[in-house]
């Protein structure tokens, strides 16, 4: 029986992509719905997708960031039956047969919680380099179409309806980064597999630029990610998450003065006092993720 599958796009002043990713959308040989949550874009990404007539969108009085504007796109589309949310960066094409390849591993296994198509660079050849680097850390081979991963960046989820009841929305306590870490560490903690199917493609046009304050944000993101990881118990979390405020600046500092890494870990110092201070929060978050 064919399944209902909406794709959601969350949108930011992505209008020079937003054409291609849509036509790509529209070509898949697996019948699907598209629907765009714009994060209150400056440049032409709203009348781009109003010139789609079947694309349903949705525009934000702000912007919301990446969890909180997929949020209200998988609630949507699960109010509308989806069976399955196919989550798609805004910068990224896919090719006819990539949603009935990933449908098809998603049916094989009900334990498949993030099925994943390996991600491409603009040119269609070499792989995009952070799912490279995700992609080299497979833990195991499950049959020859499916490796499983232990984490895949959310530029192209496949998450089944079931999936979301169980793990829920992402956590909206992240801005831009970290969320998707956040939420693959709860799809591992509900006994769920990541996977990436090797037969689907999709291809990401991006160019990774490194500055310091992207660096320092992003780290701080995956010390909130250490503390709010539900396959440890509270307080070695946040020994996990302190490991970090020495880690990060260590790591960084074949791109950084040392100034810069002194700076950054004063400021990740400060930002795991931030993380103590706030645990109430925190243990809020993870009682909700079981």
């Amino acid at each position: 029986m064919r399944k209902n599958i909406f794709v959601v796009i969350v949108t930011y002043n992505g209008a020079q992509w937003l054409e291609k990713c849509i036509q790509s959308l529209e070509a898949s040989l697996y019948p699907i719905n598209i629907l765009v949550v714009d994060n209150h874009s400056t440049d032409t990404s709203v009348s781009v997708v109003k010139s789609f007539s079947k694309v349903q969108l949705i525009e934000s009085d702000g912007n919301l960031g990446f969890g909180k504007a997929n949020n209200i796109g998988i609630r949507k589309a699960i109010k509308q039956g989806a069976d399955y949310v196919f989550l798609l960066n805004q910068d990224t094409w896919i090719y006819p047969d990539t949603i009935q390849n990933l449908v098809a591993v998603a049916e094989q296994n009900p334990k498949y919680g993030i099925v994943s198509p390996m991600h491409f660079s603009a040119d269609e050849v070499t792989l995009d380099s952070n799912f490279d680097t995700y992609y080299n850390r497979k833990t195991n081979t499950l049959s020859s179409l499916v490796d499983q991963v232990p984490f895949v960046n959310a530029a192209a989820w496949m998450l089944s309806s079931k999936v979301i009841e169980k793990v829920g929305d992402f956590e909206p306590l992240f801005e831009h980064y970290g969320e998707d870490r956040n939420y693959s560490d709860r799809v591992r903690f509900h006994g769920f597999k990541t996977v990436v199917v090797k037969n689907a493609k999709i291809c990401h046009d991006r160019f990774i630029s490194r500055s310091f304050s992207k660096d320092v944000k992003q780290a701080k993101f995956k010390m909130l990610a250490e503390v709010l990881n539900v396959n440890h118990a509270w307080i070695p979390s946040y020994f996990y998450a302190f490991k970090n405020v020495v880690g990060l600046p260590k790591y960084f500092s074949k791109y950084y003065s040392f100034s810069q890494v002194c700076s950054m870990f004063f400021s990740l110092f400060g930002y795991y006092i931030l993380l103590k201070l706030r645990f109430i929060t925190i243990l809020k978050a993870r009682k909700s993720y079981r």
